[in-house]
């Protein structure tokens, strides 16, 4: 899933180690997710984004038509 988590990371000057300690997972795991190839639970993403001072839309939202491209896929 395509998203945002690595340049909210960045702004929120924090390390992919820093993120993950910060939400209770691996680097691995932040690592895989900002990579698009782990989808992250609800309750994931939402620990995230509290933790980069982000809301969900601007860190994990697919247009429609790139929700279709992705489906395609």
């Amino acid at each position: 899933m395509k998203n945002n988590v690595k340049l909210a990371r960045i702004k929120a000057n924090l390390t992919q180690q820093q993120l993950a300690d910060g939400v209770g997972i691996t680097r691995q795991t932040i690592s895989l997710i900002e990579k698009g190839k782990y989808n992250p639970s609800l309750k994931l993403c939402l620990q995230i984004c509290y933790r980069v001072n982000a809301q969900l839309d601007e860190i994990f939202w697919l247009s429609e038509e790139e929700f279709n491209s992705e489906e395609n896929n």
